[in-house]
């Protein structure tokens, strides 16, 4: 029996196989509302026979968005557009996920595919950032203005607002993003934390931020329903943010009612030298859930279902999630399902005739 395409439970919520759609980046909302292109982008991975179908970073406030096209959350006008997806998801027997985000200091950035890198000006269209400490991501990007209390405060209760509307909207699973170099990331580092009150300078107040952001989504969560966090488990770079630091946040997190870390790394320094390659990241999720005694996914080049079989048969993670090999493939999962012999995905059913090659062409078929 294949586990990647067994059904799997956290809490009272169970997806119907280990494989979930990672959190990408679509750049293509205005004001922050889903359209069409998120429905069926969304959409056609949920027909594709993924279990999990997260959102890509959605914005907890308009200067939280890493481009002016990011998918947002932060006013109720938002919700209706995302409840049409989360129902279309639903239908196809998919559970739908919402990851929350603020990037900081890598926001008002320009859409990647246009050729340009590093902040927009205002006068083009962009914004200030914000971060715990006035430290710019690179040369290209615009410093930040550091964050004081009252707006960290003010930021804590935008992810509180955003994960209410998420529920209004029937999202299942909420992701708080601390990876990837985004804000929450950004206080776990001391590359680009040097702030000197209880939100800096010592690994317990680095980590205070993502710790009081989860509590209170955790407190108006449903308690039927799963919690995730990603991290970067590494910054890839000498005193940077490290493994060892990564295993004792998510026994923090666990304890506040976390139920799976989702795993990457990087993101937090432009200089980084990031040894990719087929799986590159499991074993830092793998510490994880063996050291932290917590759930994880893992995500990072894994294309092969046999190497997703793999890593969940040697406890390397629980949960796979898959990024681009799902935009070249949204039908991965049930492709998976015939690779491994399975046979327990169900094709939709106006797909179906043409999922088997020795099914006898019927006269309806001639009509299309």
């Amino acid at each position: 029996m294949s586990l990647l395409l067994e059904p799997y439970t956290l809490r009272q919520l169970t997806l119907r196989n280990r494989i979930a759609v990672s959190p990408m980046c679509q750049y293509s909302s205005v004001d922050g509302l889903a359209n069409d292109w998120h429905l069926v982008h969304l959409g056609s991975r949920a027909s594709g026979g993924a279990g999990l179908v997260f959102t890509e970073a959605t914005a907890v406030t308009a200067e939280g968005r890493i481009t002016p096209e990011d998918l947002g959350l932060w006013n109720d006008e938002q919700i209706e557009p995302l409840q049409r997806i989360t129902r279309f998801i639903t239908s196809q027997g998919a559970v739908p996920g919402i990851q929350l985000a603020h990037a900081g200091r890598k926001a008002s950035t320009w859409r990647p595919w246009l050729g340009k890198h590093g902040s927009i000006a205002v006068n083009e269209g962009g914004w200030v950032p914000v971060g715990p400490s006035r430290i710019a991501f690179d040369p290209q990007h615009t410093a930040p203005v550091a964050l004081d209390e009252a707006g960290i405060k003010a930021i804590i209760q935008a992810f509180v607002d955003s994960a209410k509307r998420a529920l209004t909207a029937n999202f299942k699973v909420v992701e708080v993003h601390a990876a990837h170099g985004y804000l929450l990331h950004q206080f776990l580092s001391p590359i680009s934390n040097q702030r000197q009150d209880q939100y800096g300078g010592s690994f317990d107040n680095r980590i205070r931020l993502t710790l009081e952001v989860t509590q209170a989504i955790r407190e108006v969560w449903p308690e039927e329903l799963p919690v995730f966090v990603r991290v970067s488990a590494t910054d890839w770079v000498e005193d940077g943010w490290n493994p060892d630091e990564t295993v004792e946040l998510a026994k923090r997190l666990k304890g506040l009612g976390v139920d799976l870390i989702d795993v990457s790394s990087g993101g937090t320094s432009a200089n980084a030298e990031i040894p990719t390659g087929p799986g590159y990241q499991t074993r830092f999720a793998e510490r994880v859930r063996k050291e932290s005694d917590i759930a994880t996914g893992t995500v990072g080049m894994i294309t092969d279902p046999a190497q997703a079989e793999h890593i969940l048969r040697t406890c390397q993670a629980d949960i796979i999630l898959l990024a681009r090999e799902l935009l070249r493939d949204p039908y991965w999962p049930l492709h998976a399902d015939d690779d491994l012999g399975g046979r327990k995905a169900t094709w939709p059913a106006q797909y179906q005739r043409a999922t088997h090659r020795d099914q006898p062409i019927l006269e309806s078929d001639l009509r299309d």
